[in-house]
């Protein structure tokens, strides 16, 4: 019966992670990864074929765990306005439960080299992206925000103002103030006609 593997690619992704989120895509190389765990570059090669394979799998790992829960908060609530206001307060709650993983994905998919990824890699993200970006549009219907700039208010309000609030702490490495989910909360209610 074969052994089974010493560093499982949960363990090697975790690691890939922690190091995006101190030092950006660059800091995520083969061999730091396999040094982070402290595993020969050999079982990082066994899991990934490359680079690329590699920041692809963090940067999607990263980017579905999101999604799966912004999917839930906006679909959790019949009324939309209350639907756009759980899902300002789910980026930021997120990034609250998730600081890393959070500061991981301000960097965006481009700089994870997605140019480089694999057409599988790709169409993953473009069909995650499809899903959350379809959701919105529905959302934006049911509200009357409607053509480019009922498209732009629904965006602004449910990820553009919710990562202003959250970017500079990340970036800094400091906490999340206890105010930032209302005041993401807020801003999108504003921006949609709501008031406070």
């Amino acid at each position: 019966m074969p052994r089974p593997p010493r560093f499982d690619t949960g363990e090697l992704l975790d690691a890939a992670v922690l190091l995006a989120a101190d030092g950006g895509p660059a800091a995520v190389t083969m061999s730091a990864v396999a040094q982070a765990v402290g595993a020969p570059s050999g079982s990082v090669y066994h899991r990934f074929t490359g680079r690329p394979a590699l920041l692809a799998e963090v940067w999607l790992r990263t980017v579905e765990g999101f999604q799966e829960g912004y999917l839930a908060a906006l679909d959790g609530e019949d009324d939309p306005r209350r639907a756009a206001r759980a899902g300002a307060r789910h980026v930021v709650a997120w990034s609250r439960a998730h600081p890393r993983e959070a500061a991981l994905l301000l960097y965006g998919a481009e700089e994870f080299g997605r140019s480089s990824w694999s057409e599988e890699h790709r169409e993953r993200a473009d069909q995650g992206n499809g899903r959350v970006f379809a959701r919105l549009d529905q959302l934006g219907t049911d509200l009357g925000a409607t053509g480019p700039e009922g498209q732009d208010r629904i965006i602004l309000a449910l990820i553009d103002l919710p990562l202003a609030a959250i970017r500079r702490h990340l970036r800094a490495g400091l906490p999340l103030p206890p105010h930032a989910e209302d005041l993401a909360e807020k801003s999108a209610a504003a921006l949609l006609g709501e008031g406070e």
